[in-house]
C-alpha cells in the first residue's frame, strides 16, 4: 500500500484547501485582485495537480478560487519582468507544459467551480477540468494575442476540441471574452447558473459522480482523456516555443505598455 499523503500538510502560497468527506476543494488564493498568475502561482500550478492526484483522502477535486475572479490571466508586473528579462520567460517553459500535462493526467475527476472571470491560462485550466460550472456573470476567454503573446500555454490545444476549429480560432485570434451563458451555448462549459445557485449545482454534479464506483469513474475519465494527452504531447513543446518567441517582439512590449497605460497600442508589426 502506498504511503499516506495529505496535500493540506504542505505549505502553499497560492492555494488553500477544504475537505468535505472524500471531496477536496482547492482554491486559487492570492492577494491579486483577480487572481492574476505571477511566478509563485505559476510554479505551484505546475506542482499542484500531481499533489492533488496523490492526496490519499480524496476521490474528487473541486477547483475554484477565493475572491471575485477564478483566474484572470497573467499579472502585468510579471509580464514586464519577462519582457525586460526574456530568460525568465524561457525558464518557465517546463512548468507551462507541466500545468497542462499534469491536469490531463489526473485520474480523479476535477470539477471547475468557476466563481468569476477566467482568462488566458486561467481559462485553459478551467477548460481542462472535466465539468465546468460557472457563475452566470463570469466571463471566459483567451486574450493572449491582446498582450502580444501566442496562446501557447494550452488555449490552442483545448478550445478547438470543445467548440470546433472555426469558432475557436476566431476567439483565439480576436482575444474576445464570452459571457458564461454564451460559453454554455457554444458547449465550451457545462453550466452557467446564478451565483446563489453555484454551490448547489456543483454539489449536485459531485453527488452524482461520487455515487458511482470510484474506479469506473476514474478510468472512464482516463480513457476519455487519451486523445487530449496525445494532442498535448504533439503540441505543447511547439506552442510554448512560439509563445516564448513572441515574448521577444516589439509589439509584445507595446501591447503590455498600452494596456497598463490605458491607451490604444501603437503596433508596428514587429
Amino acid at each position: 500500500m502506498s504511503a499516506h499523503y495529505d496535500i493540506t500538510a504542505e505549505k502553499w502560497e497560492r492555494f488553500t484547501f477544504e475537505r468535505k468527506g472524500r471531496v477536496l476543494t482547492a482554491y486559487i488564493t492570492s492577494d491579486h485582485p483577480v487572481n492574476g498568475v505571477d511566478e509563485a502561482m505559476h510554479t505551484e500550478l505546475a506542482l499542484v495537480f500531481n499533489c492533488l492526484q496523490r492526496d490519499t483522502d480524496s476521490d474528487l477535486i473541486i477547483l475554484s478560487a477565493k475572491g471575485r475572479a477564478f483566474c484572470a490571466g497573467g499579472d502585468f508586473d510579471w509580464f514586464e519582468e519577462q519582457i525586460a528579462h526574456p530568460e525568465r520567460f524561457r525558464a518557465i517553459g517546463w512548468d507551462a507544459k507541466q500545468i497542462v500535462v499534469t491536469l490531463l493526467q489526473m485520474e480523479k475527476p476535477v470539477i471547475c467551480r468557476m466563481n468569476g472571470a477566467a482568462a488566458g491560462l486561467g481559462a485553459t485550466i478551467a477548460l481542462l477540468c472535466d465539468v465546468i460550472i460557472a457563475d452566470e456573470t463570469a466571463k471566459i476567454g483567451d486574450p493572449h494575442v491582446k498582450v502580444g503573446l501566442v496562446a501557447g500555454d494550452g488555449g490552442a490545444l483545448i478550445w478547438p476540441q470543445l467548440i470546433g476549429f472555426a469558432k475557436a480560432k476566431e476567439l483565439l485570434m480576436t482575444g474576445d471574452l464570452l459571457s458564461a451563458p454564451e460559453a454554455k451555448a457554444l458547449g465550451l462549459i457545462n453550466y452557467a447558473v446564478p451565483a446563489a445557485e453555484l454551490d448547489a449545482k456543483v454539489d449536485e454534479i459531485v453527488g452524482k459522480i461520487m455515487a458511482n464506483p470510484k474506479w469506473a469513474v476514474r478510468w472512464t475519465k482516463t480513457t476519455a482523456n487519451i486523445p487530449l494527452r496525445a494532442l498535448a504531447a504533439q503540441m505543447m513543446d511547439a506552442s510554448i516555443g512560439w509563445e516564448s518567441v513572441s515574448n521577444y517582439l516589439g509589439d509584445r512590449k507595446e501591447a503590455v505598455a498600452a494596456f497598463k497605460e490605458r491607451r490604444a497600442a501603437k503596433l508596428t508589426g514587429e
